[in-house]
């Protein structure tokens, strides 16, 4: 078990660096950042000034080890450092714990990893994400808690009724939903819900867990969560609907379910604690890799709805070149993704003992 444990963080570490390097280069072998930023007509000393302070005078080798030096929890730090520019500004780790340093002024440090600053708000990366993944956290829970509610209620009624119209309407049901994109899918439900149903529903199209209010100030606001869950929990509900009607059939063939029902054991009893526990397995590995999926496919989805999460967040960088939170979130999203699948492989393993063989 220990192996299987160090193999996937090690799979999961080099998955990381992969995504590092690419994620360097993709925002640093662009021609001009500076003109981007600042567009056509800016003139040139402003977008050398701007492209200086992003370290574009550094060789790109040296901006790369700057940048894995700024991710590393355990960094080289220049306590006398001076150089401005946002890829040798030493002065910005905030908090950290000095490890060691030499006369010169040189040290190891320990320190959570520095995504840099927003060109736009000159805020941290860290401190922008963090301010957002509440808004997605929240999001992905309620969707997940939709789906699997949902999808195994309608998996499990959709089994009993095997070849029944009501079977088959379920199975078109799953099948519409997994075909569907979630982008569409929330389009559909705005202009549904929001739009033409809006007099019965009262559900409006944008909307955040927060709303401000001048006088009561920042105000919890759960019915804005109603149609970007229902939106992000289609696919998952129609994945687990079809597994948990599969698992089930399947378990409700094995001889075991034959003596209960011999026995004379009511159906539901039957189904509850015989059934329903062997099926789980496959639909709680299920679950937990789509909760990893929903927290990093948000994106279109909070944008659709005006959500502020880490999606809404970074398609608004995008918009604005303000290309260190952009590395930033998809980073952060990455190591969410990386450590949520180790932790699936786990529970798996947890739930198969000869997963963890393998």
């Amino acid at each position: 078990m220990l192996r299987f444990v160090l193999v996937r963080c090690l799979n999961g570490f080099l998955v990381l660096v992969g995504i590092i390097i690419i994620v360097f280069l993709l925002f640093n072998v662009m021609p001009d950042p500076g003109r981007m930023m600042l567009g056509q007509r800016a003139d040139g000393a402003s977008i050398q000034a701007i492209n200086k302070d992003l370290g574009r005078d550094l060789p790109i080798t040296k901006r790369f080890i700057l940048y894995i030096n700024d991710l590393s929890p355990i960094s080289w730090h220049n306590f006398t450092q001076t150089e401005s520019h946002i890829y040798a500004d030493h002065s910005k780790y905030g908090h950290y714990t000095q490890i060691f340093i030499t006369d010169n002024g040189n040290g190891l440090v320990l320190k959570f990893p520095y995504l840099r600053r927003s060109y736009q708000s000159m805020r941290r990366v860290s401190e922008i994400l963090w301010d957002a993944f509440p808004g997605t956290l929240v999001l992905a829970f309620s969707a997940m808690f939709i789906g699997t509610l949902l999808g195994i209620i309608l998996g499990i009624f959709s089994a009993v009724k095997k070849g029944t119209y009501i079977d088959k309407f379920i199975l078109f049901i799953a099948s519409a939903g997994v075909s569907m994109p979630s982008f569409f899918a929330g389009l559909i439900i705005a202009w549904l819900f929001a739009v033409v149903l809006h007099r019965w529903t009262g559900l409006n199209w944008t909307g955040s867990l927060y709303h401000y209010d001048p006088f009561e100030g920042r105000v919890l606001d759960l019915k804005n969560l109603i149609l970007p869950s229902l939106a992000l929990g289609i696919r998952p509900l129609a994945v687990i609907v079809q597994l948990t009607r599969n698992s089930m059939l399947e378990v409700l063939q094995q001889d075991y379910i034959r003596t209960a029902k011999a026995k004379g054991l009511h159906p539901f009893t039957i189904l509850r604690k015989h059934a329903l526990k062997n099926a789980m397995n496959p639909v709680v590995t299920t679950i937990s890799g789509w909760f990893a999926s929903l927290l990093a496919g948000a994106f279109f989805v909070e944008t659709i709805f005006n959500w502020h999460g880490i999606g809404k967040v970074t398609v608004d960088a995008l918009t604005t070149y303000d290309f260190p939170v952009v590395m930033g979130a998809v980073l952060f999203v990455a190591v969410i993704f990386v450590v949520l699948n180790i932790l699936v492989d786990l529970i798996y393993a947890k739930l198969d003992p000869r997963v963890a063989l393998r």
